[in-house]
């Protein structure tokens, strides 16, 4: 989800819900701790060099039970970042503790905000020399080209 999306669902509802990917909820009284802009430059493993920048969020669970972040009060905090460190409308990466800091992308469903699990991948498989994965096949199926099996041209070696 990108900034500006996030934004315009923050007005339009009325209080803040963040959903882990397992199904569990963010404790209503978490805090956002950090709205910044993170750029990252970078060689991939076939040699070109990248740049990305992402929006970065960080929730933090606090004791301070008594309160809770209004949306409004989370538009706020991110002008104030767009005017101060001219944060781009980039994809939200969500930083929330768990057994580690995890890295989160977000998306937005009815019942609120959804943390979406990250995967890591190679941005280069055709050129550093990742094999394409091999194309499964029942075994069964082998002799069923309309030819005996094991003879030459047969489709089973």
């Amino acid at each position: 989800m990108k900034l500006s999306a996030f934004k315009k669902q923050l007005e339009s509802v009325t209080d803040l819900r963040f959903t882990l990917p397992d199904g569990r909820m963010v404790p209503p009284h978490f805090h956002v701790t950090e709205v910044g802009q993170v750029n990252k430059h970078f060689i991939d493993c076939g040699g070109t060099v990248r740049d990305e920048k992402k929006v970065s969020f960080q929730l933090w669970e606090a004791n301070d039970f008594d309160h809770r972040l209004a949306p409004q009060k989370l538009l706020n905090i991110i002008a104030l970042s767009e005017k101060v460190l001219g944060v781009e409308d980039a994809e939200i990466e969500v930083e929330y503790q768990g057994e580690t800091i995890g890295k989160y992308g977000l998306e937005y469903t009815d019942a609120g905000f959804m943390l979406t699990a990250n995967q890591t991948a190679c941005l280069a498989s055709d050129a550093c020399g990742i094999p394409a994965e091999k194309q499964k096949i029942k075994l069964a199926d082998l002799g069923n080209g309309g030819g005996a099996c094991c003879t030459p041209g047969g489709g089973c070696c």
